[in-house]
């Protein structure tokens, strides 16, 4: 498996916000998002096993993991890492182009699904027959940067939508943040809007945070 980085810090965004985690973030992905903050990972990282991978998660004291990319069901191994990780509450982050039909999750282990909007540049790549194989503790994400992403997540969810927690968020320093909570309030939908906090909290570009 090809590791960018394993850190700890908070998460900054998604249903587990301000909780300490571990946060193991593997290399390469399939997207070229337009609005991509990890161009990063796209090639730099090392081999690990999924030995050395879960040993040094255990270095740190807590429990909560975030595996993310990158794209990490690219990686070959990861049903066995999620095997060792069983006693963990892990996160899995996914940028909605790769089939989740063939993993099959523990109760305390869940996927948050990216869906890509028409800014990204990648929204056709989407699988929405993933929409199926979601239970009630997945989040799906939809990180909007214009009125047209924000029809489009709607209409995403009118359409697929079964079960999930369902976040928007706002391009960062692409458009205010009020604009997406107006729009949400206006049309009544039911979701959570959220920030990033990381890049609040430290530099938007800072890595490892």
């Amino acid at each position: 498996m090809k590791v960018n980085e394993i850190f700890l810090s908070i998460q900054g965004e998604g249903v587990s916000t301000g909780f300490p985690t571990i946060f193991i973030r593997f290399t390469g992905c399939n997207l070229r998002c337009s609005f991509c903050d990890t161009k990063y990972s796209y090639e730099d990282g090392e081999e690990m096993s999924v030995e050395e991978i879960y040993n040094e998660v255990k270095k740190f004291k807590y429990k909560r993991v975030c595996i993310t990319g990158g794209e990490p069901l690219l990686q070959e191994d990861l049903s066995k890492l999620l095997y060792l990780l069983k006693e963990y509450e892990v996160n899995i982050e996914t940028n909605g182009s790769v089939d989740l039909g063939k993993y099959r999750l523990l109760p305390n282990h869940r996927f948050t699904m990216d869906m890509k909007v028409p800014s990204s540049m990648e929204s056709k790549k989407m699988i929405f027959t993933n929409f199926k194989y979601l239970k009630d503790r997945d989040e799906i994400k939809f990180v909007i940067g214009t009125r047209e992403d924000y029809e489009w997540a709607k209409e995403v969810i009118k359409k697929y939508y079964r079960k999930g927690i369902i976040t928007f968020s706002p391009v960062f320093n692409k458009i205010e943040p009020k604009e997406i909570v107006n729009w949400i309030l206006q049309d009544n939908l039911d979701v959570r809007f959220q920030l990033q906090i990381h890049k609040i909290i430290w530099e938007p570009d800072e890595k490892g945070v």
